[in-house]
């Protein structure tokens, strides 16, 4: 596609800014570095157009039909051809973003280009395994290609900005959001926000889409696990846990951040100073533009904190959060305030530069079409290479919890009668998850389906019960079926005549996400009856779970042979599942998140610290130490936990020495054996335990871990390095530093099954 450059009020603006003897000079393309040229832009704008770039509105007109002419829309129909929208959510395909950007680029007096968002969380068209399912894959690289074949759908159809990845630390299931984030590891999430990253943006030179850092901070913290609750953590919490993922992302480029929708010290997320300027622009010299969350800035209103709009908006500007997502905030007080000395200039300058830096590293400036292009939007769109990626990433997130000696899994390939009971097995809309607002209904491969690839099995088919009363829709609450038990009978035929059953159930996709908190952590409404119904029945179940959250399942995990974490697998979720249960991909998933016995028992996490009783024993028969007295302290199943169909031991756990100083390091090896006749993955997962610190540590850290394939019979040694950056934390000292002091490191399969040695850290010692 071919841009004519004189078209453009903008080239002409900026060659005589920058002394260019032709408009055809595009300064965009040129080599002066982006600083100057976003400065030079910076210097054509008057006030009230800074402050539109600041402003983000949601798709508001159908560019198919006449223009607006009353109400809201008719105002921001205005306002972009005033050049007064610096960007624009939930407007996507080509036909309609370029119809938009023609306004920004044509109409204009600057033709500043608009920068469309969206949420791509975790697929566009083409739908990944939900992010919590695919940290289950500990599979870096495989998460990355995930985002990156969502990036390639996301540009191709005009977008250039997704609100993903999200990194917030999650430790308690009953909040719906665990399903778009890495669980409750902070390292984990570390590592798994910057392959996000990378993933989204790959080479801005070409389609990729700016990633966009969520939720600037502690917004998983949220009380009782209710959503966009009150947020209380200490200090420590928040450097400690909290921020070590979008430190991470920071460092790994991420060109946006997302604030928070709830308070941190008492000050909204949004209002926040120092998060946004004392933390993420100074102190790690954080380059890009920070965007609110969804009406947040209006929202400090309700908290309290602001008294109307106006204050609102100074607020959040003097705090650092440089574009409002909908609540017009910016665009109807900021001048104004300003004017009146509340908001200095140089604050508005700060804010645009940001946002004009990420427009040209996008290249919207250099071609303000570059992401439309119809043609390639309809040959990128569903590719046959992106169907087998996102199904190559369902398969290994699949996480085996439970295959106990009746050897149900994997399943014959001949000779059996399968029964296979559940709405959840039949259902293509639910596979695909909360969060992905690009797809189409009814577009994912059930359960059902995908099993019925297998030819050599008979297999009957009866719903039990629906999880969902009516159609699931992402904007109003899915409602649970708590009565209606009219398919049991059915259900009980079925599997009285079967060989084996496999059970689908779980949560319907739209019963997880944003604004789906539970209070019960079991199988939603009538579905814990019919699986005790069938169990007495035909006890040989296979129960595949498909879910967006960790379950509390202390019945089926006693009563039930075999249980599968299938997740919200998406487009290819079908056939993920129908593999692994055939036994012709090998499950390696590790749980991102700890699963508890009972709801009493979240927030659950491994990660712990330890307390005062029970001390250096645990009482017998004093009640007077941390604990319950009516369930185990521990999880169902822990954080880290996955089998296989392989068998894998560990051994001969070795330190290269006891100690080291600031200036050495250590090796930790230990020998894998696979002692099976089946080839396998492992996640060889390595903790730490700093045993006195400056402040309380937990009890183990997650601070390193390997997936590796080991053939049938053979054994691997793994290493790890340890040295001061794996041991450091944020202190009492309140910096990240490593304290001397003894330490402990474990080696194994999850955080709770694992060898141990000891050794000593000395920071002044001579190497």
């Amino acid at each position: 596609m071919k841009y004519n450059l004189p078209k453009y009020a903008l080239a002409a603006f900026l060659a005589i800014a920058l002394g260019c003897s032709s408009t055809k000079q595009n300064i965009a393309s040129s080599s002066l570095p982006v600083d100057r040229k976003v400065d030079s832009v910076l210097r054509l704008m008057t006030l009230e157009e800074k402050v539109g770039q600041m402003n983000q509105y949601n798709g508001f007109w159908d560019v198919t039909g006449p223009a607006p002419k009353n109400g809201d829309a008719a105002d921001k129909y205005e306002h972009l051809k005033r050049g007064l929208v610096g960007s624009m959510l939930n407007v996507k395909g080509v036909k309609d973003v370029k119809a938009l950007q023609k306004i920004a680029v044509e109409q204009t007096r600057l033709g500043i280009p608009v920068i469309f968002g969206y949420d791509v969380i975790h697929g566009y068209k083409t739908i990944s395994p939900i992010p919590l399912a695919e940290a289950a894959s500990w599979d870096i690289e495989a998460i990355k290609k995930s985002a990156g074949i969502a990036a390639a759908e996301a540009a191709a159809s005009g977008l250039n900005w997704t609100f993903a990845p999200m990194v917030d630390v999650s430790r308690d299931a009953r909040w719906g959001r665990v399903m778009e984030g890495a669980g409750e590891d902070p390292y984990l999430n570390s590592v798994i926000a910057v392959a996000r990253v990378q993933g989204f943006q790959g080479d801005l030179g070409e389609f990729n889409v700016a990633a966009c850092v969520k939720h600037f901070a502690g917004y998983s913290f949220a009380e009782s696990g209710k959503d966009y609750n009150t947020v209380d953590i200490s200090h420590n919490t928040l450097h400690n846990i909290v921020l070590p993922p979008f430190k991470a992302a920071a460092d790994a480029g991420a060109l946006t951040f997302m604030n928070s929708f709830n308070e941190l010290d008492g000050i909204p997320a949004t209002g926040n100073a120092y998060l946004q300027r004392e933390i993420l622009k100074k102190e790690w010299n954080f380059k890009g533009f920070v965007v609110s969350d969804w009406g947040s800035m209006g929202e400090m209103i309700a908290h309290g904190y602001a008294k109307d709009m106006k204050h609102a908006a100074e607020l959040a500007a003097n705090a650092g959060s440089d574009m409002d997502m909908e609540s017009h905030g910016y665009v109807k007080h900021l001048v104004g305030l300003v004017k009146e000395g509340k908001v200095s200039e140089s604050r508005i300058d700060d804010a645009v530069r940001r946002i004009l830096r990420v427009k040209f590293e996008l290249g919207l400036f250099d071609n303000p079409y570059k992401y439309c292009d119809e043609a390639r939007e309809e040959q990128t769109i569903g590719k046959k290479e992106f169907q087998d990626g996102v199904l190559d990433m369902a398969k290994k997130s699949i996480v085996l919890l439970k295959n106990d000696d009746k050897k149900l899994l994997p399943l014959k390939k001949q000779g059996q009668k399968i029964a296979v009971i559940g709405a959840l097995a039949n259902d293509k809309t639910s596979p695909l998850g909360s969060w992905r607002i690009g797809a189409d209904d009814n577009t994912a491969v059930s359960v059902l389906e995908g099993l019925e690839q297998y030819k050599g099995n008979r297999i009957v088919y009866a719903k039990g019960a629906d999880v969902a009363l009516g159609s699931p829709k992402f904007v109003v609450e899915t409602k649970i079926n708590m009565t209606d038990k009219s398919g049991f009978g059915e259900a009980l035929n079925a599997a009285r005549g079967a060989d084996v059953v496999i059970m689908v159930l779980g949560e319907h996709g739209l019963q997880t996400g944003e604004g789906r908190s539970r209070t019960e952590l079991g199988l939603p409404g009538v579905q814990q009856e019919l699986l005790e119904e069938v169990y007495k029945a035909n006890p040989n179940i296979v129960l595949v779970l498909t879910n967006g959250r960790p379950l509390a399942l202390p019945w089926a995990a006693e009563h039930i042979p075999a249980i599968v974490e299938g997740w919200h697998l998406g487009t290819q979720s079908g056939h993920a599942i129908a593999q692994v249960l055939y036994g012709d991909y090998n499950p390696s998933g590790k749980l991102p998140m700890s699963f508890p016995r009972s709801v009493g028992q979240v927030p659950l996490y491994y990660n712990h610290k330890t307390t005062g009783r029970p001390g250096n024993g645990q009482p017998t028969e004093s009640v007077f130490w941390s604990h319950y007295i009516d369930e185990q302290s521990t999880p169902l199943y822990p954080f880290g936990h996955g089998l296989s169909y392989s068998k894998f031991e560990y051994s001969n756990l070795k330190l290269s020495s006891p100690s080291f100083t600031g200036k050495g390091k250590i090796t930790v090896s230990v020998d894998v054996a696979n002692n099976s006749a089946v080839d396998g993955k492992e996640v060889v997962q390595l903790y730490i335990r700093d045993l006195i610190g400056s402040v309380t540590r937990p009890v183990k850290e997650l601070k390193g871990f390997e997936l590796t394939e080991i053939k049938a019979g053979q054994k691997k040694t793994i290493t790890f390095t340890i040295d001061e950056k794996t041991i450091e934390f944020y202190t009492a000292n309140e910096k990240w530093e490593a304290e001397p002091g003894d330490f402990m490191v474990f080696v194994g399969g999850s955080s709770y099954t694992s060898l141990e040695a000891g050794f000593s850290y000395n920071k002044d010692a001579k190497p």
